[in-house]
């Protein structure tokens, strides 16, 4: 009697890139992103796993499970695939509120997925406030942020009854296409250089032209590289320690975005800048309540910049470098405070950085466990944190035909970092969350809370810089010292 032919799975190879982030995961800091959806009526189990099978499982990638071996990473089709094993119905203790939300969120998100099926999960709570809540948990070798998020909102529509043509990748892409290529098409010859001959970087030491190739040809990117790897390492604060295994998550009541773009006008930086320094303002505050000396501290944080068109990000994969921004935690004065993060953007943005560590994360991808973990360790002991900013669609979005009230999402912090600082605009309003290291940060709320408060300073300024005040009036940025206005 013959045996049955042995099934094969399909395997292919994981890029470098992806490799290396698979490889950063560690118990003190588990490598996923983590979002979650607040919805304005309730929505069910089985209308959620419609939406997951016909839309999510679209990506045949998550379908596949990651496996890792000494000749490298592969995506692996799970023959044993259960759609119940992803998407799980839970609920909140006691009054079901904001705070339990948070708690539940902050389990989840120390929790390692099973490493045995493919790694994400959703977690829908049926009811909370009048709707439902739907968290998501899935690890980062499969995208960016910038990839999962356009995946999860690829779940919605633009119309409470879905129709054809309604959704929501098509209407945001084009918007977001033209800005978003001008960003990155400058950076396109680095991409392919940091993809191609940094990948290959064992080669340069059998091949002297590949060597000449990058000497000529990359020598920004060299340069850029060498300054990132020569910063010092960031200075020691309650931020800063050793992980534990549980993390913190919170979140702050949205700001309205009309109204940050008006303190960017008015001071002449950009959103983005507002709300990083608004974000410095919060930890200054924080710093000084836990005993800490701020005068003239500044803390780095790693910040993710997107190096690829926005249509791409269906393709999956990670196709982002790092920079590092100087928070300056020390300055008092909060209209210096933005100054000084404006122009440390700029700095950024007319550099390299993000294409050389682009490179630099496809070569840890090759490079031996010990050699990774010295590399990331290096990396991570320049940063006290990790800061994120994904414009979202400005629009009112449908899950299941209920409306997204509220939408935030934490990227996972790397080596000995153990803060995360996350701002997503959604229909004309700004969510800035954080999540910590429990033993570094016990209480987030207490960085959450400082968020609007120093927001609103800015907008003071703002307000009063419209407004012509009498000769002799105190100075608007006088009053805005620290211990002077609230």
């Amino acid at each position: 009697m013959a045996k049955p032919a042995k099934v094969r799975l399909r395997r292919e190879p994981m890029s470098k890139v992806d490799t290396a982030w698979l490889r950063m995961e560690r118990p003190t800091n588990l490598m996923m992103i983590t979002g979650v959806l607040m919805l304005a009526e309730p929505l069910t189990l089985s209308r959620l796993k419609k939406l997951v099978e016909t839309r999510f499982l679209a990506y045949p990638r998550f379908r596949q499970k990651a496996v890792d071996g000494p000749a490298g990473a592969v995506w692996e089709e799970d023959p044993d695939f259960d759609i119940d094993a992803h998407v799980r119905l839970t609920a909140l203790p006691g009054r079901g509120g904001k705070r339990e939300l948070e708690r539940l969120v902050s389990q989840l998100a120390s929790t390692p997925l099973d490493k045995t099926k493919p790694l994400w999960q959703f977690h829908l709570v049926e009811r909370y406030d009048g709707g439902s809540a739907l968290i998501s948990r899935i690890h980062h070798c499969y995208a960016d942020g910038i990839a999962l998020v356009q995946v999860l909102l690829s779940l919605t529509d633009t119309e409470r009854r879905a129709k054809k043509g309604s959704d929501l990748r098509r209407a945001w892409l084009k918007d977001d296409h033209a800005r978003v290529a001008q960003r990155v098409g400058a950076l396109n010859r680095y991409v392919k250089l940091g993809g191609k001959v940094l990948e290959k970087g064992m080669e340069m030491y059998r091949d002297p032209t590949l060597g000449m190739v990058l000497a000529r040809e990359g020598s920004e990117i060299v340069r850029e590289l060498a300054g990132a790897l020569s910063l010092s390492d960031d200075p020691p604060t309650v931020l800063k320690g050793r992980l534990g295994v549980s993390k913190r998550v919170a979140w702050a009541e949205p700001l309205e975005l009309e109204e940050v773009k008006a303190v960017g006008r008015a001071c002449g930086c950009t959103v983005n800048d507002v709300l990083l320094a608004s974000a410095a303002g919060a930890l200054r505050g924080y710093l000084i309540d836990r005993g800490e000396a701020v005068d003239g501290l500044t803390l780095r944080a790693t910040v993710p910049v997107n190096l690829r068109p926005l249509e791409h990000a269906k393709k999956l994969g990670n196709h982002f470098g790092l920079v590092f921004l100087e928070l300056p935690v020390g300055e008092a004065n909060p209209v210096r405070r933005l100054e000084r993060v404006a122009a440390n953007m700029r700095r950024l943005k007319n550099g390299r950085q993000a294409a050389a560590t682009f490179g630099a994360l496809a070569a840890v991808g090759m490079a031996p466990a010990g050699v990774q973990s010295l590399a990331l360790d290096l990396f991570s002991r320049k940063a006290s944190a990790v800061a994120t900013n994904v414009p979202g669609p400005q629009m009112p979005l449908y899950l299941g035909g209920s409306e997204i009230r509220e939408m935030m999402f934490w990227v996972p912090q790397t080596g000995s970092i153990g803060l995360g600082l996350s701002i997503l605009s959604y229909n004309g309003r700004v969510h800035f969350g954080l999540i910590g290291d429990a033993r570094l940060l016990p209480d987030p709320d207490a960085v959450i809370g400082r968020f609007r408060p120093e927001f609103e300073k800015l907008l003071y300024l703002a307000l009063m810089a419209d407004w012509a005040h009498p000769v002799g009036a105190p100075d608007a940025e006088a009053l805005l010292d620290d211990g002077v206005a609230a």
